[in-house]
């Protein structure tokens, strides 16, 4: 380092970096080069994605999922679509962040409400799910593709729900509302050629506007107490008819079986009559005698008091024997007469 003499001006010398060799600056320049093509001439396309390349804005070609090559230094351009993953579009409330600035501005009741052939208002909140069945379609045949879309999906549901009562949408159709939405919206995508394949349409909720929801909730009451009672009427239906036409049968067969049997007696009497005419006709005088003693049989037992007549016993003077009945009736007819007297 020189030394500056008394009064004259310090001296700093110049710093001069070291120059590299011009093949090293040579290397150095084709290293990147290299770097930049290799870098920019590969791409990988994730298992559920397609590539779609673009070669200055014009389509070049469709890629499977793997490791490709294309031309370097942006003349090619590679697009990548989730064709194997299941997309979904939410219609009258978010469950995630907007992703554009669009979308963010639309207020989700503006979708929601909506009014039904009978001039009834809803509320109605759904889910269209669908995959992208053809990227070169996807990415050039129409322009905003997403929003387009949901305009098409809500156009057709304002469209089927028009078309149908607010009972059938708040409750009984919304099975049917899903299929033809779906079909619907699926020939519009077609028509479109916009490469997408819808796969279901899920109503997620639907109820009546705020401000009615008292009402309907009365009238939804009413509904269920009137099949309530409906209910009950059938359940003693099927109870009471059952068991009326159960007692009837049983009367029914009672009365038959009493028929038949008063028919098999008399049939039964009937014979036995003619079976004993016959024996009677044979020996008259044998049968007689012996009806007549079984007949006695049966009758003197229950007889209390006998009076035998012989006309055989001659000579004899016949006794009355008189019960203790007689008896008293005796002596309360002398009684009344002595009473009778003393007056």
């Amino acid at each position: 380092m020189a030394q500056s003499g008394p009064g004259e001006p310090l001296s700093i010398p110049q710093f001069k970096p070291p120059r590299l060799p011009s093949n090293v600056v040579r290397l150095l320049i084709i290293a990147v080069l290299v770097f930049l093509v290799l870098s920019t001439s590969v791409y990988t396309i994730e298992p559920e994605e397609n590539g779609v390349v673009v070669r200055f804005g014009a389509y070049v070609e469709t890629t499977p999922p793997g490791l490709h090559f294309k031309l370097p230094l942006g003349i090619d351009k590679v697009y990548k679509l989730p064709v194997e993953r299941q997309l979904s579009e939410e219609f009258g409330f978010r469950t995630a962040v907007p992703d554009n600035r669009r979308r963010a501005r639309v207020d989700p009741s503006s979708e929601s409400n909506m009014l039904t052939g009978d001039l009834n208002a809803a509320v109605v909140e759904w889910v269209v799910q669908y995959r992208i069945n053809d990227a070169y379609l996807f990415t050039f045949k129409v322009r905003d593709i997403r929003e387009t879309l949901r305009d098409m999906a809500e156009a057709a549901m304002r469209e089927v729900v028009g078309d149908r009562t607010v009972n059938e949408v708040l409750t009984v159709g919304r099975g049917e509302i899903e299929s033809v939405i779906e079909v619907n919206l699926q020939a519009l995508c077609d028509e479109y050629q916009m490469g997408i394949a819808i796969e279901d349409v899920i109503l997620q909720n639907v109820t009546p506007p705020d401000p009615v929801k008292p009402a309907f909730n009365e009238v939804n009451q009413a509904q269920q107490e009137k099949e309530k009672l409906i209910n009950q009427a059938q359940s003693e239906y099927n109870k009471t008819v059952p068991r009326a036409e159960g007692v009837a049968l049983q009367a029914i067969q009672a009365a038959e079986g009493y028929a038949l049997d008063r028919v098999n007696r008399a049939q039964g009497e009937a014979t036995r009559f003619s079976d004993l005419y016959a024996a009677y006709s044979q020996a008259p005088e044998v049968t007689r005698r012996r009806i007549y003693l079984e007949t006695m049989n049966e009758v003197l037992p229950r007889i209390e008091r006998k009076i035998v007549v012989d006309d055989d016993a001659g000579g004899v003077l016949p006794l009355l024997n008189l019960d203790g009945q007689s008896t008293r009736r005796g002596a309360a007819a002398a009684a009344a007469a002595s009473q009778g007297g003393g007056n």
